[in-house]
């Protein structure tokens, strides 16, 4: 048993070399970006091995990039898609119902259709609130808020969300502070 497992450990290690000891492994073709005019790199005598990828010239590396023309953040979030609209309209009867984790389940899946959408995050903090889960009930209220962006009508039911929620959680001064936001929009 011993001998047929080495032999076949022999017989794969062989497989990776050709004749001489060489890699029988061709390599795939260039970049696109490839610089044909830089020397190429000796294979053998540099004591590297040949899986090792070849690090680009210092030249390449000194060259600045030029920043994107947009900013990353965006100024709104994503509008409702009528799907995440769909999920919302059976998870608000599942709350109705009395069915708080099925409506969960609904918001969480209408979460990942419009993941930017500060209505569902609101939403789920509102089914969250009816689950006595606070915690993260003003999570998903200030996630909500962040991308609420400059509609100041869901800045505004937000902040008023999360008063109520911080209200419950015995943080008044929080609760204050989210109150004030809300009188300010």
């Amino acid at each position: 048993m011993l001998g047929s497992a080495f032999g076949s450990a022999l017989l794969l290690a062989g497989c990776a070399t050709g004749p001489g000891g060489s890699s029988i492994y061709v390599p795939a073709a260039p970049p696109p970006d490839y610089d044909r005019s830089e020397p190429a790199e000796p294979s053998s005598t540099s004591g590297q091995d040949s899986a090792t990828p070849a690090r680009p010239s210092p030249a390449r590396e000194a060259t600045p990039r030029e920043p994107d023309p947009a900013p990353r953040y965006r100024d709104e979030g994503d509008a409702l898609s009528g799907a995440a609209a769909s999920l919302i309209e059976r998870a608000d009867s599942l709350l109705a119902q009395g069915r708080t984790q099925a409506a969960i389940g609904q918001l969480e899946r209408a979460q990942r259709i419009s993941p930017r959408s500060a209505e569902v995050y609101f939403k789920l903090s509102e089914a969250y609130v009816t689950a006595d889960n606070l915690g993260a009930a003003e999570q998903f209220t200030l996630k909500g808020l962040s991308l609420a962006g400059r509609n100041a009508g869901l800045q505004r039911s937000g902040w008023l969300l999360l008063a109520d929620i911080r209200r419950a959680r015995g943080n008044v001064a929080g609760a204050d502070q989210a109150e004030a936001r809300a009188a300010a929009l």
